[in-house]
């Protein structure tokens, strides 16, 4: 108890103050501008850290991490781009409630369940860090091939249209996520003897070029058929209505968001993602889902922020990075010459209980910038579709080309850009695709390590106790559907 109090007064020394604003003024910045991310963020300003105090570089960096979870939030729902992974599953509601004149309901219904979560997560991170940290030491390959294709399958449940066509899209989503050299042996795959492809595709092209383009050229199309009138912007913040349907969405994605965060590989994605199907099939009304429920804007906000803090716990616990940001905070530790791992809490107080209790006042922080600023952004959809147009795709191709400085990836958007306005017009989700290519190359390492230990026996798998009881939970799951149609026949003869 007395480094938390201590680690208040660590807080809310002017320097640390100012270095948490400017982490979260950046990353909320680096959010609403596609493309970039956090991870290349904290990368770029990594050389900055070297002349700063140790506690006062790490806070700017987590605060630009947790940052960017709430400006993603924008752009999904306002332009239907999302520039994280996490942010997928918030352009399904959220874009839809902003075609309804509802954008500042998705934007405060997000800030709140931001707050919230990110709150919550913290809580957790301050009571249970070495409990949960423990737990997480338990997976290993196996664990995270069951829980990434525990993902896929619920992939196919986040779409709106039919579940055959969800199914193929996550299936080409997969296909994709193959492209590349082989991680195991070198051998290239599905990259035509291309140099450019020799790497893999990146997320942010694919996603920019679905979300992005393929709306933009789906609604050139549109307008040539009938004219539309613009949106009539109302909501600027939710009605009382609105946070009492939320607030069971909110809560139950901070507790997903905690506890799939702590795991490496995606937290933040499949936390959002599982957050989402959990509401979608806890619903009367799962027809609602896609066309603009408010509780599919507050679940996966809310989880996945709550994700992006306990992603911290195993990386201060134990020196374990999460994710590709976590390892850039973990370099830029050693940079600052402290060794993350369980004597951190002893040996550098100040900087554990400064780093955790800064997350308290990083997230007011953000709350209180996003309250006022909910009506300026909701103007943007004020602005004439044939302005809009081309300034969305202006961003999109800049925000690609700073990822990597390649022309290649512009091109690559531009493909998945006609792809996207086949998909939308064909009635198939782009969603599923995205998610699916995000964790098929989790699930495929995952899968490959396991195998390499079980000896080539996939039986392997239902040996270990957690990946065998994931893996025994999705077969019931996978079987319910033919068990309930095969008893409702069974009665249907039996009346005749």
């Amino acid at each position: 108890m007395g480094g938390l109090i201590d680690g208040f007064g660590v807080v809310l020394e002017p320097a640390n103050l100012l270095y948490c604003l400017i982490g979260v003024v950046i990353g909320m910045l680096i959010g609403v501008l596609p493309g970039l991310g956090p991870a290349a963020t904290i990368a770029i300003l990594l050389p900055i850290t070297y002349g700063v105090e140790p506690v006062s570089a790490i806070i700017m960096l987590a605060g630009i991490f947790y940052g960017a979870q709430y400006g993603g939030t924008i752009t999904s729902v306002l332009l239907r781009l999302p520039g994280e992974a996490s942010s997928v599953v918030t352009v399904f509601d959220g874009y839809a409630l902003a075609k309804q004149g509802r954008a500042g309901t998705a934007l405060g219904i997000a800030a709140i369940g931001s707050f919230i979560g990110g709150t919550v997560s913290i809580i957790g991170l301050t009571l249970l860090a070495p409990v949960v940290a423990g737990v997480a030491l338990d997976f290993g390959p196996p664990e995270y091939a069951a829980l990434s294709l525990f993902g896929v399958l619920l992939v196919a449940t986040v779409g709106n249209g039919s579940r055959l066509k969800a199914v193929i899209a996550a299936g080409l989503g997969l296909l994709l996520a193959t492209v590349g050299r082989d991680t195991f042996t070198g051998a290239s795959r599905f990259t035509f003897d291309s140099l450019n492809l020799a790497d893999g595709i990146d997320f942010v092209p694919i996603a920019m070029g679905l979300f992005g383009l393929g709306e933009i050229l789906y609604n050139l199309e549109e307008r040539h058929h009938k004219v539309q009138a613009p949106v009539a912007v109302a909501n600027a913040w939710p009605s009382r209505a609105d946070l009492r349907q939320s607030r069971g969405a909110i809560a139950r994605g901070s507790v997903i968001g905690f506890v799939l965060g702590v795991l490496p590989g995606g937290g933040a994605t499949l936390s959002s993602l599982v957050a989402y199907a959990v509401e979608k099939r806890r619903t009367k009304e799962p027809e609602r889902f896609g066309r603009g429920a408010v509780e599919g804007v507050a679940a996966p906000e809310t989880a996945n922020n709550a994700a992006a803090t306990s992603s911290f716990i195993p990386l201060l616990t134990l020196g374990i990075p999460a994710n590709a940001t976590m390892a850039l905070m973990f370099g830029a530790l050693l940079i600052q010459g402290i060794a993350p791992g369980p004597q951190l809490v002893s040996e550098h107080p100040d900087l554990f209980w400064g780093v955790i209790n800064s997350m308290y006042l990083g997230n007011i922080l953000l709350l209180i910038m996003s309250i006022p600023l909910v009506g300026v952004f909701v103007k943007i959809l004020k602005v004439r579709p044939a302005v809009l147009a081309p300034i969305t795709v202006l961003i999109t191709l800049l925000g690609v080309y700073t990822v990597a400085n390649q022309v290649f990836d512009m091109f690559l958007v531009i493909v998945f850009g006609v792809l996207g306005y086949l998909m939308k017009k064909f009635g198939f989700e782009p969603g599923p695709l995205v998610l699916a290519f995000v964790l098929g190359s989790v699930m495929e390492t995952a899968v490959r390590q396991s195998l390499l230990i079980f000896g080539g026996n996939p039986m392997g798998f239902f040996t270990r106790p957690i990946s065998g009881t994931v893996l025994v939970a999705l077969i019931v799951v996978l079987a319910l559907p033919g068990v309930r149609l095969l008893v409702r026949r069974r009665k249907e003869k039996e009346r005749v």
